[in-house]
């Protein structure tokens, strides 16, 4: 069965269901969620994607992300799909959300209401390897600066919800 997302308007009010493949053929905004997790060392855990996904193989990215199902909030949406990744489960806490629009050549367009969550955890994940490819735990500053040298490694949604991110969370936590 395909998998439907939830199509919403910029203000995060659900308009609709829609088969996933088809929203992204046609660039319609829809809900989706990020997580980042990080260990007791302030290491931020990423992810290389399976070298055999649709869009974006092999790059590396943030501990998951996917779209929410209908009916499942925020939080349970990140909690399911980091274990269904990463292997391992623990407490989320939803940051901010924001939308983006990022096309790819292949046609796709990711458009997307992103919730952005965070969580910690100190152990190696046990990777799907469906899913996953590889995985690494980085400083956030390591992170920032391999994307400036080598932005072709990582995914796009990944460089525009790490800046995100980094405007934010990092630097505030960096000033307080």
């Amino acid at each position: 069965m395909e998998e439907k997302v939830i199509l919403v308007n910029e203000k995060d009010q659900q308009l609709g269901l829609m088969n996933k493949m088809e929203a992204h053929e046609k660039g319609k905004l829809h809900r989706a969620f990020s997580v980042f997790i990080f260990n007791k060392n302030g290491e931020m855990l990423v992810q290389q994607r399976a070298l055999d996904k649709y869009h974006s193989p092999g790059l590396w990215t943030n501990t998951c992300c996917s779209h929410q199902r209908e009916g499942e909030s925020n939080l349970e949406a990140g909690k399911r799909r980091l274990y269904e990744e990463m292997g391992f489960s623990c407490e989320l806490e939803e940051m901010f959300w924001f939308v983006y629009r990022a096309e790819f050549d292949n046609g796709l367009t990711e458009h997307e209401l992103d919730h952005v969550m965070t969580g910690t955890y100190d152990q190696d994940p046990e990777i799907n390897p469906e899913e996953v490819a590889s995985f690494k735990w980085m400083m956030p500053a390591a992170v920032k600066q391999d994307i400036a040298d080598r932005p072709e490694l990582y995914t796009e949604w990944f460089k525009i919800i790490f800046n995100e991110y980094d405007q934010r969370i990092m630097k505030y936590e960096s000033n307080s």
